[in-house]
Order: C-alpha cells, then sequence, then structure tokens
C-alpha cells in the first residue's frame, strides 16, 4: 500500500508494507517515479536491515561513496556506515555539498530509535529556495560562496582507498571548476571549493538552496565565506534559519525503516538525543 502523509511542512511520501514482502519485491519503475516527485521516500514496515539497504539501493545506483566521517558496520559492507558520531543536533546540509563530490542519494535504515529525540530532519530546497526574501535570492544568484577544508591522509584515503598516493589525489582533484587545493608537506590537502549555494535539482531543474551553508557556517572546524573571502553576514544567516525552521519536515524512526532522498533538492539533519542505543545506519550512491 502506498500513501501520502504530510510531515510538518514538507510532504513525505510513505510506501507502507501491509504484505509484509521483501522491500526487494517493490517494482523499480514505479518507485524511482514516485521519488523523482516526491524527492524523498520512507519506506514502512518492511523490517529492512542494513544488507538489505545496500541491496534495495543497488537497484537504482550506479556506485556508492564511501564518508570520510563514518564508521564503517562491516568490512564486507564497506560502503554502509553508521550516521554520523555523537548525539548532538546536526544542522541543515544536502550531503557532501562542501566538495565537488555530492552524492545523488542519501539512505537511512534505522535498526534502533531513540527512546526519545534523535528524529531526522529534512527541508525540501525548492521550498526554502521560494520563501528566501527577493533580496536574497538575488544575493545568493550573484555571489557563490566558498568551503574550505583540510583533509588528513586517512581521510582521503579513506575515500580514494587505501592504495591511494598523491598522485592519485591530483588526477581525482585536477581540473574540478571551482576547485583550488595544495599538497602539505604532511600530504594532508588544503581544498577551497567555490560553488553556488542555489543547486538546479536531478529532477524538475527547479532551484533549491541545498548546500552546507548552514552547518559549515556553525562548524568550527569549517570555513565558509563568499567566494571573495568576505564574510557572510549574520544577519542572512539569522533570516536563512528563519526560513528553515518554518518548514521543517520529521522522521519519527520506527525499527525497520528506509529513507530514500533525493541530495540535490533536500538539506537533512537531526534533532539531538541522549539513548546511547540510537543505531542508524546511512549510504551514499549516485543513480543509475
Amino acid at each position: 500500500m502506498m500513501r501520502t502523509e504530510l510531515a510538518v511542512i514538507s510532504t513525505a511520501n510513505i510506501i507502507e508494507n501491509e504484505n509484509y514482502q521483501s522491500i526487494l519485491q517493490l517494482p523499480v519503475k514505479n518507485t524511482l517515479e514516485l521519488f523523482q516527485s516526491f524527492g524523498i521516500l520512507l519506506f514502512r514496515g518492511f523490517k529492512v536491515n542494513h544488507t538489505e539497504m545496500k541491496d534495495f539501493a543497488q537497484q537504482f545506483s550506479s556506485r556508492f561513496v564511501l564518508d570520510k566521517d563514518r564508521p564503517i558496520i562491516d568490512s564486507s559492507n564497506k560502503f554502509v556506515t553508521l550516521v554520523d558520531p555523537g548525539m548532538h543536533y546536526v544542522s541543515p546540509h544536502s550531503e557532501n555539498a562542501n566538495s565537488p563530490f555530492r552524492p545523488d542519494l542519501v539512505w537511512f535504515c534505522c535498526a534502533v530509535p531513540a527512546s526519545q529525540g534523535g528524529e531526522t530532519l529534512f527541508w525540501d530546497g525548492v521550498q526554502v529556495w521560494q520563501n528566501l526574501s527577493e533580496e536574497l535570492r538575488q544575493l545568493f544568484i550573484s555571489r557563490k560562496i566558498r568551503f574550505l577544508q583540510k583533509f588528513p591522509v586517512t581521510d582521503w584515503k579513506r575515500f580514494l582507498g587505501t592504495g591511494a598516493t598523491i598522485a592519485d589525489v591530483k588526477r581525482t582533484l585536477n581540473n574540478i571548476e571551482g576547485l583550488n587545493y595544495q599538497i602539505n608537506s604532511d600530504q594532508s590537502v588544503s581544498i577551497e571549493y567555490c560553488c553556488s549555494a542555489v543547486v538546479k535539482t536531478k529532477y524538475g531543474n527547479h532551484n533549491a538552496f541545498a548546500n552546507s551553508l548552514i552547518a559549515e557556517y556553525k562548524n568550527p572546524r569549517g570555513t565558509v565565506t563568499f567566494e571573495d573571502g568576505s564574510p557572510i553576514p549574520v544577519i542572512v544567516i539569522n533570516q536563512i534559519n528563519e526560513v528553515i525552521n518554518r518548514l521543517t519536515g520529521v522522521i519519527p524512526w520506527q525499527t525497520g525503516d528506509l529513507v530514500m532522498i533525493d541530495n540535490s533538492r533536500f538539506l537533512h539533519g537531526r534533532r539531538s538525543f541522549a539513548d546511547t542505543r540510537r543505531r542508524i545506519f546511512a549510504l551514499l550512491s549516485y543513480l543509475k
């Protein structure tokens, strides 16, 4: 059975299992059509585990990518990880949007929900963009943003593979639009990446405010500015947050839930929690 449920402000399509069939029996074409329309799907009642998440995602994905910060579940499923460590609130962001390596799809699977809190939050970047003031829209159309990051050897080897070399780093990073990099004496890599905060969605070619601006602005380890290095005013961030706070969607997790997110359209985050048993798996991939 399929039904559409209003989740706070944003509409999330819930695909609910009433026949206790495997999620792998769902028709791929119909599922993809729903995904193209809604941009976020919640599969409930299929009792999905992390292995089935990978098998299901494989039907839609050309390849998987490993996040550098998340712990791997097991060696046989190296692309399946736990979500961001810690129990803190996670600010709105699109996955890896502070780099040129943004995946198309973000997958989450719930093994154990927190007893209280810990809900995954989501924001439709198309709605966010439409609700920003004309002044802010013109600002972000006319000015790009810049992210500064530094990757130790362990981080870029996790992304490129344990056998990767500096030559592999250079081959990967050379000739990418908006990207400048520096190889440091300790073989860490410093990256400067400039991009628009406004993204064209994968489906429909709509403008979406789908980026990592808010998350990186609050991140003491990261640096985000306008492209020329000038700071982004606090009043601009506050105005964006005011819109985002009105458009927050909530996923109240149940065991076995699976969520599929269009990373070109949606931002996601999470509420804080205190339950150490909470266990959510994550997977990142590119569409076929």
